[in-house]
């Protein structure tokens, strides 16, 4: 077995076969990285504070003004997507509604001929009741 899969001779690097310089130019980077993140986070949430106290008075004092405002701008968003949407749902049930009707067997068309005809042979049940139940009444 040992014939089949010989080993190599060359043993990949492992840490601690690393030169003792690159392990400490890792560990800098990795300092060096991590330090500016962290203190650019602390910044950020610094600066969120700072903003955040600056700016609540200001919503406090415009919110009789803002809030209705953004509600008008989310109702005219939404029914302006909501148009577009029911515009595109209009285009594809009338692209479909033409493929069917010119013979081109858009997907879904099965269900709806065996639809159409459950729905025909009912109406014919139907009407066969009603001209027996016509006869039994006049007779």
């Amino acid at each position: 077995m040992a014939d089949r899969y010989p080993q190599d001779t060359q043993q990949p690097q492992t840490r601690q076969q690393q030169p003792r310089s690159h392990q400490v130019v890792k560990a800098a980077t990795a300092v060096t990285a991590g330090g500016s993140l962290l203190i650019l986070s602390g910044l950020t949430v610094a600066a969120t504070v700072i903003l955040l106290t600056i700016a609540t008075p200001l919503l406090v004092i415009f919110s009789p003004v803002l809030v209705p405002a953004a509600g008008t701008i989310f109702l005219l968003c939404s029914g302006f997507l909501a148009s577009g949407g029911f515009g595109v749902a209009a285009i594809s049930v009338l692209s479909w509604i033409y493929g069917y009707v010119t013979g081109k067997h858009p997907p879904g068309a099965d269900s709806l001929d065996q639809a159409r005809w459950k729905l025909a042979g009912k109406a014919r049940e139907m009407k066969d009741r009603a001209e027996q139940y016509g006869q039994q009444a006049s007779a």
